[in-house]
């Protein structure tokens, strides 16, 4: 009977993540409550889950990566290892291996959030599409991930898996290079030669709108005031030497005509959009106010913004009116991409989804304030401001390094190397005690933790083993195919509900498996990590791949046909290789 609930709670939380109406981390702590409730599970049994020393290497990762990005280590490498390449291909050649590089040892979401505005200014220069290279990125940033143990938390979560459940040591940080290296080889010899002409030559939100310097600035028709009654020719409002007059609300409706004949009334709020002139010469109109709504800031302490709605945001499915972004955020949205295109409606009433990009004017501190916020996957300034102080930089690399040596020599466990580094990078000032705390993402902790739980509950229950029975009569008895089978099933659950979801998920399954067929539980082990980690179909399945999404101007169709050969690729490889390295028989 418990196997029969567990079944029908897990499926529950797997159509509540497809659906993606609430967030993972809730979705994952209801089921393990309900499983408590009905007896399945401890309280004990779920508690231990926040116990796994995966947990707490992956939050003091998110704060070594931060200290790394905060002194601007990241960008003084990246700026004198790209150079000036002539074509896509020789970008790519250069981009990958070091988004890959780096990826191995940080946290993926750091690197490509950085990397996103330094390949925007990049392509300018070279007259490339951005959409060419930030798609690829995202994959290369994936790759990476898996060529170390601390590449991706997917990695440490497998391991944690491995001490706690199945009672084997934990794997060393290159303990999976050897299968990580040829897989980064062929997804990025794919992306190199052949993946990018799949790719389309679009623009991405800011070249959208023509100009990267536009500001929407708003303004009030003053009461019976000289523009009152005029037409918008009659003011003068027609032939603006810097932007124009886009948008005009009336009694909370918009005017979706507004030619030269509209008759501008008392109260009316007149949205204009151009460069940063624009501001001084509409104010310089008698009957013009400052829209009381507007930002209480002066021009100059105004900021471009560019920022990524993650899926966790509370206003995700919610209108911007609803949301209330300006009192919530201190920033106005001035425009929103989606699939690529820029959303023409009125502002207000775009409702918002995951991956939407959104153009902001907001404080000069928006960026600083907001860079580790949860609920946005990216944000960036798109005016240059905020350049790190690099004398920190050089610290931050040989605190990283001392990390990973220290642990290779086998001086301290991997847990306790990385809590020391996060502790360094406080005190040392590489990354301020606030911004350290901002940088550890709750939320991803959570999952992991509940989703632990739950995937004990399916090993205590029986549910494992009976999904294992299943899969068995499909593969017949052949390891190598139950290898396959264990890494599509992976592959699928990874591309419509987090990847570290997928791995908890999968593990106990894995166990069963390897215990009914009496092999190796590691080749099946690897095969989830890697699998887990190897989302390249869908802009949800990874949330790199969703933070290049607006800069780059994609549709969910982009990321199908070029995603779909190189998850054959990696795939492919990874089942080839896996038997080769953990022998079934070890």
């Amino acid at each position: 009977m418990d196997a029969v609930v567990t079944l029908f709670v897990t499926l529950g939380v797997l159509t509540g993540l497809i659906w993606n109406r609430w967030p993972a981390e809730w979705l994952m702590m209801a089921a393990a409550v309900l499983l408590i409730l009905l007896g399945v599970i401890s309280p004990s049994t779920f508690l231990s889950g926040f116990a796994n020393p995966g947990i707490m290497t992956i939050g003091a990762l998110f704060v070594v990566a931060a200290g790394v990005q905060e002194t601007g280590a990241l960008r003084w490498m990246l700026e004198r290892l790209l150079g000036r390449p002539t074509s896509p291909s020789s970008a790519l050649a250069r981009l990958m291996p070091i988004t890959s590089l780096l990826s191995a040892f940080l946290n993926n979401t750091p690197v490509v959030a950085l990397f996103i505005g330094l390949v925007q200014g990049w392509c300018a220069r070279m007259k490339i599409s951005p959409s060419r290279l930030l798609m690829p990125m995202s994959y290369a940033a994936i790759l990476g991930g898996t060529c170390t143990l601390i590449g991706t938390s997917t990695n440490l979560v497998v391991d944690g898996l491995l001490q706690s459940q199945a009672g084997l040591p934990g794997l060393g940080i290159f303990d999976i290079t050897p299968l990580g290296v040829p897989v980064l080889i062929m997804g990025t010899l794919w992306m190199v030669l052949v993946g990018w002409r799949f790719l389309p030559q679009r623009k991405g939100l800011v070249e959208q709108l023509g100009n990267g310097r536009e500001y929407s600035v708003a303004m009030r028709v003053a009461d019976k005031g000289p523009l009152h009654d005029k037409s918008i020719e009659e003011a003068g409002l027609r032939s603006l030497q810097f932007g124009y007059l886009a948008e005009i609300e009336r009694s909370g409706k918009l005017l979706s005509m507004v030619g030269p004949d509209t008759v501008l009334q008392s109260g009316d709020r007149l949205i204009f959009v151009g460069v940063a002139d624009t501001a001084n010469e509409v104010r310089a109109f008698r009957g013009l106010d400052t829209d009381a709504a507007g930002l209480d800031l002066d021009h100059h302490q105004r900021r471009m913004v560019e920022a990524v709605i993650a899926p966790s945001s509370p206003v995700v499915g919610m209108s911007i009116k609803e949301a209330r972004f300006r009192t919530r955020y201190q920033s106005v949205i001035l425009a929103v991409s989606r699939d690529g295109e820029r959303i023409n409606s009125k502002v207000g009433d775009i409702v918002l989804r995951p991956g939407d990009t959104l153009l902001l004017e907001a404080a000069a501190d928006f960026t600083r304030l907001h860079r580790y916020n949860r609920e946005f996957l990216l944000v960036s300034a798109l005016d240059g401001n905020g350049m790190p102080n690099l004398t920190k930089a050089p610290l931050a690399i040989a605190i990283m390094s001392l990390m990973i040596i220290t642990h290779l020599a086998g001086l301290v466990d991997l847990v306790e190397a990385a809590v020391a580094a996060a502790v360094m990078m406080v005190f040392t000032g590489c990354l301020p005690a606030a911004q350290a705390r901002a940088s550890i993402d709750g939320s991803v902790l959570v999952v992991i933790a509940a989703a632990l739980g739950l995937g004990q509950a399916m090993t205590d229950s029986g549910a494992a083993q009976l999904v294992a029975e299943q899969l068995m009569q499909l593969g017949g008895g052949s390891p190598l195919l139950m290898l396959a089978l264990v890494y599509l099933t992976t592959t699928l659950f990874t591309e419509i509900i987090t990847n570290n979801a997928a791995a908890v998920l999968m593990f106990p399954i894995a166990m069963a498996v390897s215990e009914q067929m009496e092999v190796s539980l590691m080749p099946y082990a690897i095969a989830i990590m890697f699998a887990a980690s190897a989302s390249f179909l869908t802009p949800l399945g990874y949330q790199t791949n969703l933070m290049v999404m607006g800069p780059g101007g994609y549709k969910v169709s982009d990321y199908m046909k070029v995603g779909l050969p190189m998850s054959i690729i990696v795939g492919v490889t990874s089942v080839v290789l896996i038997p080769l390295i953990w022998p079934f028989a070890g």
